[in-house]
This record gives structure tokens, sequence and C-alpha cells, in this order.
């Protein structure tokens, strides 16, 4: 049975679950693993005009479960999901004890898009996005690094590499040096909420 136990367990090795389209759950460790270094994060120019035009509400956690599902959803072209009935329920017990976390985008009061992942000590294991309105994922990323820059985050593991991530500065390592920068981020403190206590502050100082 997969429980949030075991998958804590298994971030901590570097290890994470993948289900096939018969609801089988797999356990993966790629050779080479992706992953995106915060401090060369890329914005392309016309992604940065998005972000500042202020097209989507961009929240945290507002409807994690919906984010997993809408991830898990058939995609025009992708038929199938790694993302089992166990798999979210798993990751919604995560989110309920505070280690799952979305980043989500909402236009017109819809859901637009966003991605999910589990933060663990100072790593961030990006696990899954989706785009229902265009540039919608790209945007809750933009928000995803600056939030975990804000609070003091090492890595940022994306499992695998795609030309879509590439973009924004993804590189592959090997394992062995993805699980040297794991160790480091299994000791570092960071904190997930901090750039929310910063904007409160600066609220409060008008």
């Amino acid at each position: 049975m997969l429980t949030p136990d075991l998958l804590l367990g298994a971030y901590r090795i570097g290890v994470f679950p993948m289900a096939d389209p018969n609801g089988e759950i797999g356990w993966y460790a790629p050779d080479p693993r992706a992953v995106l270094p915060l401090d060369a994060f890329h914005v392309p120019k016309t992604l940065a005009k998005t972000v500042r035009q202020g097209r989507f509400e961009v929240v945290v956690d507002r409807d994690f479960e919906g984010t997993v599902r809408a991830c898990a959803a058939p995609r025009a072209d992708h038929d199938e999901t790694w993302i089992s009935e166990d798999i979210a329920e798993a990751y919604v017990g995560l989110h309920e004890r505070g280690y799952a976390h979305s980043v989500e985008c909402w236009a017109d009061g819809a859901f637009a898009g966003g991605l999910y992942g589990v933060a663990l000590n100072g790593a961030f294991f990006g696990e899954s996005m989706v785009t229902r309105v265009r540039d919608a994922s790209k945007v809750a990323l933009v928000h995803l690094v600056e939030r975990l820059r804000a609070g003091g985050f090492v890595l940022l593991d994306t499992q695998m590499s795609t030309g879509h991530l590439a973009r924004f500065g993804v590189v592959e390592i090997p394992r062995s040096a993805f699980e040297r920068r794991l160790a480091v981020a299994m000791t570092t403190a960071a904190d997930w909420h901090a750039i929310d206590r910063r904007v409160e502050k600066e609220i409060r100082r008008g």
C-alpha cells in the first residue's frame, strides 16, 4: 500500500513512484537525473511579459487535490497517465500532513493550470504540471522558483528533462551527483511559507 510515510522515505533516498497503465506502481531513480538549478533559472522574455501582465491569479494549495487530478486527466497528446488513484490519494495524504503543495493559476474563477510536488527539508520534488490555458503551468513554475528561493531551498528535482523544461535551465546530472545534492538538501532547513510571511510584513508596513 502506498502511504505518505512510504513516500517520504522514498524521497529521502531519491526514489519516486509511477504507475503503469494497469495501475501497478513502480519505483524509479533515473540516471541521469534532471534538476533545475535555482540560481540558473531562465525565464524567456515572452513568458516574463506574461507574468508581469498578471493574467492569472496565482495561489498556493487552494485546490491541491484538484490540481493532482487535473495532472492525471487524459490529454490530447497522451491518453495514459502515471498518476493512478492510489498515487493521487497518497499525495493528498502528504498534502494533509504539510509536505505536498500545489502552485495554481486561476483565470475568471476557473483553474487554468499549475503544478504540484513535495517539499522535504531543502528539496522540492516536482511531480507534474498541467495547462488548460496557455502559459498557465509556465507561470506557476516561475512562482514556484521564486517561492523556493525565498524559502532557502537548495534543490529542485524535475526527475526527467524535456525540451519544454530545458528552456528554463533544467540540466541532467549523473545519479551520483544528484545523490550528493540530495544529501545536502536533506540537512538543509527551508521554509515553504517564507515568502507569504514576507508579503504579510510588507502589507503591515503599508
